[in-house]
């Protein structure tokens, strides 16, 4: 499981979910960080990696280490950090508190419903 669990390897499979299904809104999430910050924002959930489909709109410019890929002309692929996530990790939590205020003031994480999350 160890090996499934790395960014390279989520990035593939969020990739061919989003190329196959092209979802609203997707991602890895926890559910030890869901239960932390458990407020009105969202889903979409803020998580390790996230995509936004252009439907909507764009990302804003996100802190390091963070990195926003595009997937395709579909929408954009955010990493929230390159290790796993975990939540016994405060500078994880920090960071995405952050991202997290920055998506909902982007206007990225109100709830449409569709799309749908991978949970880990």
């Amino acid at each position: 499981m160890s090996r499934v669990l790395t960014v390279p390897v989520l990035t593939k499979v969020m990739r061919a979910l989003v190329l196959s299904w092209e979802p609203d809104w997707g991602g890895v999430i926890s559910y030890g960080y869901q239960h932390l910050r458990d407020e009105p924002v969202g889903p979409p959930h803020t998580g390790w990696l996230m995509y936004f489909s252009r439907r909507r709109g764009e990302v804003p410019p996100l802190p390091a280490p963070v990195r926003v890929e595009p997937v395709e002309d579909k929408g954009s692929l955010v990493i929230l950090t390159p290790e796993r996530f975990t939540v016994d990790n405060p500078a994880h939590v920090s960071l995405a508190d952050e991202v997290r205020t920055l998506l909902d003031r982007a206007g990225l994480l109100k709830e449409t419903g569709d799309g749908g999350p991978v949970q880990a």
